[in-house]
C-alpha cells in the first residue's frame, strides 16, 4: 500500500505518523504489518500487510477492512494497493 503523508516536514514526523498507523491496525486486526519501502522520503511510505486463515472469504474482508481503517484515519492519503491472495 502506497501512502502519502501530506503536511509533514521530516523523517521524524513520518515515523510518528507511520508508526501510530501500523500499532493501531495490529492491535485492532490480528495481521503482521511493516513498513516495506519509500524509507528515505519524508512524505512517502509503503506499508505491507499479511492476514493468515483457512477460509478465503474471511482473509479477504480482513485485508478489506484493514485498507478501509486505514483509509478512515486520514492521517495519510492512499494512493495505491494492491491486494494477493494465494492459496496453498
Amino acid at each position: 500500500m502506497s501512502l502519502l503523508i501530506h503536511d509533514n516536514q521530516s523523517l521524524k514526523g513520518k515515523r510518528m505518523v507511520i508508526k501510530s498507523m501500523i500499532e493501531k491496525v495490529k492491535n485492532r486486526f490480528n495481521v503482521s504489518i511493516a513498513e516495506v519501502g519509500e524509507n528515505d522520503l519524508w512524505q512517502r511510505s509503503e506499508i505491507g500487510f499479511c492476514a493468515i486463515g483457512n477460509d478465503k472469504a474471511f482473509v479477504n474482508s480482513v485485508v478489506d477492512k484493514v485498507v478501509d481503517f486505514i483509509e478512515g484515519m486520514h492521517t495519510a492519503e492512499v494512493i495505491g494497493h494492491e491486494i494477493e491472495l494465494i492459496n496453498l
